[in-house]
């Protein structure tokens, strides 16, 4: 059960927006008051949610802003374009995700999964450390999945270019964004920015879209006997606005109940090696 706060007043920027658990998510969101950024990459997608979200929040409280997040350069103009509007970001849902059957590649030559699911948030949170801390107390939202469990980072071949298996780079890319909130929970002030991952549930969404019929078929299965995007989006909503976790910070939660991860997950020196490994791939450094 939600025991929100009160969200008027308040920033909130959600990636993967346009649809699924990322549209739940804003559109719970704008009913609490809160002035709500959608970030996808389709166009047409976008505007259509838009119009849903403004529905059910006040309309200019509500925007939409382009943004592929496997693309470092639409990455750093997507944080440019926030700052240039907004003045305080009080909660970030790091939430677009995609599962590609065969291998792809980004313009910056990383494995799309990987790039998408995990080096895109990486950068985007970053990027908006300064507006973050400023917004003290904002709260960072990681959506990872049961899928890290197993996993490992491959670091001899981390965008799969030997061997490319797609619930492998799935998992790696979740993983990833475990090890990313425990870390980026050591680095930074939790009592200006708390960070916590979540894994959503099995939930009907179009996660596995464009990877042609055999995916196509396993995702018609998935939307019968899946959560519906609305149960899935339950935690997310439950971390962004609830007062219960007010001071918690670098946890793991399923249905709104706070679980140990992966034994991987808190590996400190995998950490510390991903973290610098993601800084120079996303060109973090200056």
């Amino acid at each position: 059960m939600m025991d929100g706060l009160a969200m008027q007043g308040k920033v909130c920027l959600v990636t993967g927006a346009t649809s699924g658990i990322g549209l739940e998510t804003a559109l719970e969101l704008a009913r609490q008051g809160a002035s709500v950024v959608l970030v996808g990459r389709n166009e047409q997608r976008g505007e259509a949610a838009l119009q849903k979200v403004k529905k059910v929040g006040a309309s200019e409280k509500v925007k939409y802003f382009r943004a592929d997040l496997s693309s470092r350069e639409q990455v750093r103009a997507l944080a440019d374009k926030f700052e240039a509007n907004f003045l305080r970001l009080d909660v970030l849902v790091n939430n677009a995700g995609i599962f590609l059957l065969r291998r792809q590649v980004n313009s910056d030559g990383h494995e799309m999964t990987l790039a998408s699911n995990y080096l895109g948030h990486f950068l985007l949170t970053n990027l908006l450390k300064e507006v973050l801390s400023a917004s003290a107390p904002a709260r960072v939202i990681n959506v990872s999945s049961s899928a890290h469990s197993g996993a490992r980072i491959n670091f001899e071949d981390l965008h799969a270019a030997k061997n490319y298996n797609a619930m492998r780079a799935y998992g790696q890319s979740k993983l990833a964004n475990l090890l990313f909130t425990y870390e980026l929970d050591r680095r930074w002030d939790s009592s200006a920015v708390s960070v916590n991952a979540l894994h959503p549930g099995f939930v009907s969404t179009n996660l596995g879209n464009g990877n042609g019929w055999l995916v196509s078929a396993i995702a018609r299965l998935i939307m019968l006997i899946g959560k519906s995007a609305i149960s899935g989006s339950q935690t997310t909503n439950y971390l962004a606005t609830s007062s219960q976790v007010t001071d918690v910070s670098g946890k793991y939660f399923v249905e709104e109940q706070e679980v140990r991860s992966s034994p991987t997950s808190y590996d400190l020196d995998v950490a510390r090696r991903l973290w610098e490994v993601s800084e120079e791939l996303v060109a973090l450094r200056s």
